[in-house]
């Protein structure tokens, strides 16, 4: 029976694909596979010209070549045993030479659990005297100070040096991690291997998601991305984003804003109960008693009444902007005339009492956007509008819905007292005002930043075009 026909050939086919094969032989020189019986399984040409030129090793004992070469069996125990390990094994052994002189070499070896219910060994050696085949020193100190988990690896597949963020990432000393054969790395499946040694030879493009486990046992999910190191410094360098602390700050995150929103929610229950309480008695207090107040008494008494508004307007916008969810739910077309239509309505005494015209088309596009929000977008800005009109001639606010390429476009525009440059970002910040709060002023400040939070919601945005004393133009974006 030649080695041909032996069955640890048809193993080899189920072990792995030729790809992962043929990638670790683009990488490492020295490369084998074994079976449970320390089998020859496959390897790397480089190797078999070293121990056995112009000769099979297929099917041959492996311990022929590198005589203390553990069982696989041997490999899971020393990993259990071992604490703060990676999942891989580095040991010095001797690579036993055609000429029957044994070298040593640093081997690296890692247990392949596959389907059948004897594991495989996958080894990666190198001379033990070689070390990094480049200095990458200078990159050391530089890489060592960023936050991402950064490792570099050199030419021949070697780890070479692990920032202080790969460490704590890994869980692992240094010495475990640099030295090590980087196609190891992130655990003995060899979708992970594959997909590394991909990176590594530049057939895997972008980044990849990998798991890792970590020697407690825990695992996590890495996004790691490849790239070549400076000119002159051959290597590669790969970054790793931890994704589960990802999940885990979005999560909580997510806790938060509900822990927020129910504050607001309660304050806003324990504010309303006195304000009621505020307005109704002042009410009281000018129907039965207003004509026993002079001039001062009805002035502190206008003053308490607009006090208890404002408040009940702020309660009312701090709620809307707390439950703004972002992105926004399912948003549809809208007929905007009918939003408009509502709003010339709502507005018509403001806008008389303060001899404003107001200019919208007939027939505007329709925008996707949630229509309860496109209401408060284009309420805030009329009213935003109304309220910074300032003394002007023949004072105008126009609104315009324009269709642009890829997204629909709401622009409210007036020939106002404007805005200065300094204030364009400042005025979309909740309770930020331009200048001191007119007397019998509507709203609390907040109106812009709701605008802000329903445009982003949407994936749009909103800016401002103004100069002082030339009028505003606010423009809101929603993608289509």
């Amino acid at each position: 029976m030649t080695a041909q026909d032996l069955p640890a050939r048809s193993s080899a086919e189920d072990f792995s694909a030729r790809r992962l094969l043929e990638g670790l032989s683009r990488v490492y020189r020295w490369v084998l596979v074994v079976d449970a019986q320390r089998r020859v399984l496959w390897a790397s040409e480089a190797f078999s010209e070293v121990v056995a030129p112009g000769e099979e090793v297929l099917g041959r004992d492996a311990s022929r070549f590198i005589p203390l070469l553990p069982h696989p069996d041997q490999i899971f125990k020393l990993n259990t045993k071992l604490k703060q390990r990676p999942p891989h094994v580095g040991l010095t052994l001797g690579m036993r030479t055609s000429d029957g002189v044994d070298t040593p070499v640093e081997v690296h070896l890692v247990r392949i659990d596959t389907d059948e219910s004897a594991p495989h060994l996958l080894a990666i050696a190198r001379p033990s005297e070689q070390g990094a085949s480049v200095d990458l020193a200078p990159a050391h100190s530089i890489v060592d100070e960023v936050s991402e988990a950064v490792v570099l690896v050199d030419p021949q597949g070697f780890v070479t040096f692990a920032n202080r963020a790969a460490l704590e990432l890994f869980d692992l000393p240094r010495n475990s991690i640099e030295g090590s054969a980087a196609a190891l790395l992130f655990g003995s499946e060899a979708t992970s291997i594959g997909l590394t040694v991909d990176s590594l030879i530049g057939r895997q493009s972008g980044a990849c998601e990998l798991s890792l486990l970590r020697p407690d046992g825990s695992h996590c999910e890495l996004l790691v991305r490849a790239s070549s190191l400076e000119p002159g410094m051959p290597g590669t360098m790969l970054c790793l984003r931890d994704l589960s602390a990802s999940d885990r700050e979005q999560r909580a995150l997510l806790k938060v804003n509900e822990e927020l929103e129910y504050c607001v929610n309660a304050l806003a229950h324990d504010l309303r109960s006195p304000l009621v309480a505020l307005l109704g008695f002042s009410r009281l207090l000018r129907q039965d008693y207003a004509e026993l107040l002079d001039a001062s008494g009805l002035h502190f008494l206008d003053r308490i009444e607009q006090a208890g508004v404002t408040m009940e307007s702020l309660i009312h916008d701090l709620l809307e902007l707390s439950r703004i969810e972002s992105p926004a739910p399912n948003p549809s077309r809208v007929d905007c005339r009918s939003v408009l239509v509502q709003l010339a309505a709502e507005f018509k005494p403001r806008l008389e009492d303060a001899g404003i015209r107001l200019v919208f088309p007939d027939a505007p596009p329709p925008i996707r956007c949630d229509r309860t929000r496109l209401y408060q977008v284009v309420s805030n800005l009329i009213g935003n509008a109304v309220e910074h009109m300032g003394e002007v001639v023949e004072p105008r606010i126009e609104v315009e819905v324009l269709e642009r390429e890829a997204a629909d476009e709401i622009v409210i525009s007036d020939n106002g007292q404007g805005i200065g440059a300094e204030s364009h970002q400042a005025i979309f910040e909740v309770f930020h005002r331009l200048g001191r709060r007119p007397v019998g002023a509507h709203g609390a400040g907040i109106g812009l930043a709701i605008v802000r939070k329903i445009a982003e919601s949407h994936g749009g945005r909103v800016w401002v075009e103004s100069e002082s004393g030339k009028g505003a133009a606010f423009h809101v974006l929603f993608p289509r």
